[in-house]
């Protein structure tokens, strides 16, 4: 090895050979300092400690993906790989992410707590309650002077305004704000008041929307009985609490987007729901009117009346069948009368044309009798059957001074005073006639 003789290329690239194989990638904390953003779009700085420091470089494509901008002084932790620039023999980092100190600790707890609930089943869609189709009441967990509340507020006002919305106000970042969202949501499932809530702040880093990544809060919102949206920060924004919840929204303002139905289209549901009942009542009408029609027609065959006048008419029958028998008997007697007379003249018998005289006489008298006696029963008989129809029939009670009374419209037969209300229109029919009468006051 001592008579090899290296040129400088050929050392500086086998250093970098050894150093790629020996450390592969890894992650380094530090400060960053000398910072250069040259119009290549790459960034160079040097990452420094209380003790020591080493070159970096992060090109284009990497740099495209970061999520803060970096600034001198800043603590970060980079994932690199370990390398030398051959041209320089300068010892480096090649950077392939950079993330802040702070966010990558809390990043690292993040995963861990994830990682935990999912094990325990938090995450599943079988324990994530639906959202109500039309709640009573709303209610929003956030800070009372935030952005997210007005945007809540403003978009349930455009959607559906009658819902009344109920306000936890808490703490959205900061110590004391995993407690405050703790209580408020048991608070809420104590008092039962609403049917939803939606659970929110506005945009931030990771540090301010660390409250939605506690475990206590996590197990707050899988604990609770009303349904949860979470809508933590903007759309690239994601929390423990996003998991946990039975719906994650992007925004605040996508949240009371799914809180609410769009009260618009509601009334065209109901207007349609309304045509089509409509049309329903009308067929049912028509259908109806066709039947009352057919029992108006059946009704007027059963009539008192009709019966009566074709009782009538079978007894003027009668009467004129009784009338034809009695003339046929009385011509009958009267030809035995003229052949008698005849044979009376011939044999000239005195006596017995007195007795047949007084004889035919009496018989005349009896024949009259009886036919009185016929035509009294039958015309008893006519009047009783007459009186019998006449007390069965609604017009003798309209003659004892009862009236029927009808609604104008419906020809609905009214039974009681409930049927009615003031100014109502009457058809009141009395023995003589029709009145129309107009409600003006009820009593019980």
């Amino acid at each position: 090895m001592q008579d090899t003789i290296y040129s400088v290329t050929q050392l500086n690239r086998a250093a970098k050979r050894l150093l790629a194989e020996h450390f592969m990638t890894v992650q380094v904390a530090g400060e960053i300092s000398n910072l250069s953003l040259p119009s290549s779009g790459h960034i160079y700085f040097t990452l420094k400690d209380a003790q020591a420091q080493i070159r970096c470089a992060m090109f284009k494509g990497q740099q495209q993906r970061l999520r803060f901008k970096p600034d001198n002084g800043q603590q970060v932790i980079v994932t690199a790989q370990v390398s030398l620039y051959e041209p320089r023999g300068d010892y480096q980092l090649v950077v392939e992410q950079m993330e802040e100190a702070g966010d990558g600790a809390l990043r690292q707890a993040f995963e861990r707590l994830k990682h935990k609930l999912l094990l325990e089943g938090l995450f599943d869609s079988a324990r994530k309650k639906p959202l109500p189709l039309l709640p009573n009441q709303i209610g929003v967990i956030s800070s009372a002077s935030g952005a997210a509340i007005h945007d809540i507020l403003t978009v349930l006002k455009r959607r559906f305004p009658a819902i009344p919305v109920l306000l936890y106000p808490v703490a959205v970042q900061g110590e004391a704000a995993k407690t405050e969202i703790v209580q408020a949501l048991a608070t809420a499932n104590r008092q039962q008041l609403v049917d939803v809530i939606i659970l929110g702040r506005g945009g931030g880093s990771l540090e301010d929307l660390w409250a939605f990544n506690e475990e206590i809060v996590a197990r707050a919102i899988a604990a609770s009985e009303i349904p949860i949206i979470s809508a933590v920060g903007h759309e690239v924004d994601v929390t423990i609490a996003d998991f946990v919840a039975d719906l994650r929204a992007a925004t605040p303002s996508a949240a009371a987007e799914h809180a609410v139905p769009d009260q618009n289209e509601w009334l065209n549901s109901f207007a349609a729901r309304e045509r089509e009942l409509q049309q329903i009542i009308q067929r049912r009408l028509v259908q109806q009117q066709q039947r009352l029609n057919w029992l108006n027609k059946a009704l007027q065959q059963q009539h008192p009346g009709q019966k009566l006048q074709r009782n009538a008419q079978r007894l003027d029958e009668m009467e004129q069948r009784i009338n034809q028998a009695m003339q046929h008997k009385l011509h009958d007697l009267k030809q035995q009368l003229a052949i008698g007379s005849h044979q009376l003249k011939q044999w000239q018998p005195s006596e017995k044309i007195i007795r047949h005289q007084q004889r035919l006489f009496h018989l005349q008298q009896r024949l009259n009798r009886a036919i009185q006696v016929k035509l009294t029963t039958l015309h008893n008989r006519q009047a009783a059957v007459s009186q019998t129809l006449q007390a069965v029939s609604p017009l003798a009670t309209l003659e004892r001074g009862y009236a029927i009374v009808q609604r104008q419209d419906s020809k609905e037969i009214i039974k009681s005073a409930k049927q009615l209300a003031v100014d109502d229109w009457l058809l009141i029919r009395v023995a003589k006639g029709q009145i129309l009468s107009q409600v003006k006051e009820l009593g019980g």
